[in-house]
């Protein structure tokens, strides 16, 4: 498909640039196939689904994956650099976002953690090797430290990476430790927060529970990709990056018995959707899930698993945009964000979220 038939003007006063407080009094767009959008807030939802319906929610985690320092090379000047991890791809390997990129080769070393040449950080000093270049800045990383040792190293040494337009904005601060993390993260390796996920409260997953909704764990490493344009005129040219995500034996088997019982998968974020249909059989079956998924929705994909996506309002000829369109209609969906903008929502991460309804849900 045409990439600019997902295009939309934004306002800049539109995105968000600090979240709703509290979290659950973030508005919430309801969208009906063939009704016309209604305005509720987060902490309604509990009403807004029924018994049975299960809450999906990709327990991830956010790490300070922003990582700067000084690339080192023998027969040139040092030169300061910027790396977004956004992929592991081993115990030492990651592949990262760095800038500038024409900067930067093969064998090349690089000292993260420099403050200047000669001075290091007060904490320590992780070094690596370029080990492969690629398309876009990506850049792959072999660190002199592997396994717990480098994440420590990282989470000692990286900043927290706000999506860019935030970052452009405003600098990151203390509030966005907490405020960029869901209050059930539990598994250290995203580089983006999961951002349907951030209006939950402990107060309003308790609600969800006593409405009867049920609540499963999942696990999708969300990577920098995510923040990447469509710079394609079509579609089919796009490149999606891989994510590294899980649905342990247990998730599966819970999700699967309230299906058979009539209960609907709802996707608390595209992340989780993305998960769960890479692993949906033809029948809507999900299977247990270890690896990477590059799955790249658009219309015309047709839904295995999800019936319900709980998801924040996005970018312009993104590919989340793409995703909803395919979940609940192009058409729809450009007069849904329409209305938004017309009503005063906020966008992006820290914007206000929506509720869609598939057409053809059971």
């Amino acid at each position: 498909m045409r990439v600019d038939l997902f295009d939309f003007d934004l306002p800049e006063d539109r995105i968000a640039l600090r979240p709703a407080v509290p979290r659950d009094g973030a508005r919430l767009m309801l969208l009906h196939p063939g009704a016309p959008p209604e305005d509720r807030v987060v902490r309604d939802l509990p009403g807004l689904l029924r018994p049975g319906d299960v809450l999906v929610f990709n327990d991830t985690r956010v790490i300070p994956a922003r990582l700067r320092g000084l690339r080192h090379r023998p027969d040139g000047p040092t030169v300061r650099l910027e790396a977004m991890l956004h992929l592991r791809e081993s115990a030492d390997r990651w592949r990262a976002f760095a800038r500038p990129a024409k900067r930067l080769r093969v064998g090349d070393r690089v000292s993260f953690g420099e403050a200047g040449e000669g001075e290091t950080c007060a904490l320590t000093r992780l070094d690596a090797t370029i080990v492969e270049r690629g398309e876009g800045g990506e850049t792959t990383f072999a660190f002199d430290l592997a396994g717990p040792a480098l994440d420590e190293a990282v989470a000692a040494l990286g900043e927290l990476p706000l999506p860019p337009y935030i970052a452009a904005k405003r600098p990151t601060d203390a509030q966005d430790a907490a405020d960029y993390q869901t209050v059930y993260a539990r598994e250290p390796g995203a580089v983006a927060a999961p951002t349907a996920g951030l209006h939950f409260t402990p107060a309003l997953l308790d609600a969800c529970a006593a409405a009867g909704l049920a609540q499963v764990r999942v696990t999708l490493h969300v990577g920098a990709g995510t923040f990447l344009p469509v710079k394609a005129d079509d579609t089919d040219a796009h490149r999606m990056h891989a994510e590294i995500g899980e649905i342990t034996p247990q998730a599966a088997e819970a999700l699967n018995r309230a299906r058979a019982a009539g209960g609907r998968l709802v996707a608390v974020g595209t992340t989780a959707l993305r998960l769960l249909e890479s692993a949906a059989a033809p029948d809507g079956t999900i299977r247990p899930w270890t690896g990477a998924t590059d799955i790249f929705i658009t219309p015309g994909y047709r839904f295995r698993a999800v019936d319900v996506l709980m998801t924040n309002f996005h970018l312009p000829r993104s590919t989340l945009f793409m995703l909803v369109s395919a979940f609940a209609g192009l058409e729809p969906m450009r007069a849904a964000y329409a209305a938004a903008i017309a009503r005063g929502y906020r966008f992006y991460s820290y914007g206000d979220s929506s509720l869609l309804f598939r057409a053809e849900t059971r």
